[in-house]
Formats: structure tokens, C-alpha cells, sequence
């Protein structure tokens, strides 16, 4: 365990831990918008600036809390002039792409920055690619500049309407709409994919898209089916999981009742 300093006070961080998850641990607010949890960090945004001494102790500099790593008696301030101007930069360039982010606007305005007018609501953090390929697998989105100009755009045929792009997405740029059978995927408002979607088996509602079904299936086909395949909605997997514990501890308990 070690010591760093935030705003003059002391916290306790351990080795490996950026300067980003020790202030977060303690409550301590530095914006951020292409920062997750589940993903590395790649200081795309830029808004998660802080103040620390140079390495020759003179100097202060603005570093990314998201990749700055801590170390015994690292001192940082995450307000002051010098954070200022690095995050009106980083607002700036931002909002030169998506001036109208609603979610962009409210945080800029809570640091003082001013707007100005819209081209469409994508701030390029890249998590939606980022996530489609490391986690979900699917591969499906990538960056691709029009007019000199880098937007998300999709890869042909690759989509399987999981939506994990959407749920991540943190300006809403990408969305899901589900109408009775049918999901759309939109990226700006445009339509890039259409999926038909599966019942659940339990309680009838359209929950999954056929491809996303499919696309689990392949993952785990290495894996041993050791009963048969249903296809259930989370809330309807867990009920009926839950119930089978259940019955088979009431079975346990009469069967054998010193157990």
C-alpha cells in the first residue's frame, strides 16, 4: 500500500492503480467520457487532465488520471488554472465534433465552456469499436474518414444486434429501437442494421436477435451441452435457475435429512 495526494489531502492507492480510480474510489469528480472500467484505458477524450510536478520537481504539467500510474507520494490537483485550460482544450476539440451532445453540453457547462453549433453527436472515443471487437467478438463497427473528417461506420455483415454499442455509447450517437420482431441499430440517426428478434420460451417477449443467438451458439459450441437448449431471456433464466437450486435442495433435505 502507498500514499498519493489529491487536492493537498492524503489516500491510500495500491501499486498498478492509475490516479483516476484512487480519486473515483474516493469520490474525488474528474470528467471523463471514453474512460470504462471493463476496457484499458486510452485517453481519447482527454477531459480526465490533472496537475502533477514535472519529474525534475520544478514544473507543473497536466497528465490523463486515466494512464497516470501512482506512486509513493505522487501529488496531483484536479482543479487550478493549468487543469483548466487542458480540459478547455479537450472540451474544445470535442465539441468541434459534437457540439450538440447533450451529455457534452451538460459537462461542459458545469466546467464553464462554451458551445457552439452541431455536426452529430459522435466524440470518437471509440469504445463502440473498441468493445465490438474485444469483448462482444463481433467486430462489426470501425473508423473510417469521410471528407477528411473520421466517423463510426459499420463493417458490412459483420452486426448481430447485440446492442452493447448503444449501452456504452456515452453521448447516444448509437441507439436501438425495437419495434414487436424487429431491431433497427442506428449510428446518427441512420439505420445500418435491421435483425429479426427471438421469443423467450418462458415468458414470450422478443428479447435477442437470431443472429446474436446464432453468434452465442458458435462461441460456445467447444463446451458440453449436458442438458437441452432453451432459449430463455436473462429474468426468465434466472427464475427458472433459481427454482431448479431450490428444488434440488428440497430433494437433498428429504432424501438425506442429516445433510
Amino acid at each position: 500500500m502507498i500514499n498519493i495526494i489529491i487536492d493537498g489531502t492524503a489516500y491510500p492507492a495500491e501499486e498498478g492503480q492509475t490516479a483516476l480510480e484512487v480519486a473515483r474510489k474516493n469520490n474525488i469528480n474528474i470528467p471523463t467520457l471514453c474512460y470504462h472500467p471493463a476496457l484499458k484505458p486510452s485517453g481519447a477524450c482527454k477531459l480526465c487532465a490533472v496537475e502533477m510536478t514535472g519529474r525534475t520537481g520544478g514544473r507543473q504539467i497536466a497528465m490523463l488520471s486515466c494512464i497516470l500510474k501512482v506512486s509513493e507520494g505522487l501529488e496531483i490537483k484536479t482543479t487550478g488554472p493549468i487543469v483548466d485550460a487542458a480540459r478547455t482544450k479537450a472540451f474544445k476539440n470535442l465539441l468541434r465534433m459534437a457540439p450538440q451532445s447533450a451529455r457534452l453540453r451538460r459537462m461542459a457547462a458545469e466546467y464553464g465552456v462554451d458551445l457552439g453549433a452541431p455536426p452529430d453527436g459522435c466524440v470518437r472515443c471509440r469504445l463502440c469499436i473498441r468493445v465490438c471487437k474485444e469483448i462482444v467478438g463481433a467486430g462489426a463497427l470501425k473508423m473510417k474518414k469521410i471528407d477528411g473528417v473520421p466517423f463510426v461506420t459499420p463493417e458490412p455483415d459483420r452486426c448481430i444486434g447485440c446492442g452493447t454499442c448503444a449501452n456504452l455509447c456515452p453521448t447516444g450517437a448509437i441507439r436501438v429501437e425495437d419495434n414487436e420482431n424487429v431491431r433497427s441499430i442506428l449510428i446518427r440517426g441512420e439505420t445500418i442494421g435491421k435483425h429479426p428478434l427471438e421469443r423467450c420460451q418462458g415468458c414470450g417477449r422478443w428479447f435477442a436477435t437470431t443472429r446474436f443467438m446464432h453468434f452465442i451458439e458458435q462461441r460456445t459450441a467447444p463446451h458440453p451441452h449436458v442438458k437441452e437448449s432453451h432459449i430463455y431471456c436473462p429474468t426468465c433464466a434466472k427464475l427458472f435457475s433459481d427454482r431448479t437450486r431450490a428444488a434440488a435442495e428440497h430433494s437433498i433435505k428429504v432424501l438425506m435429512p442429516g445433510h
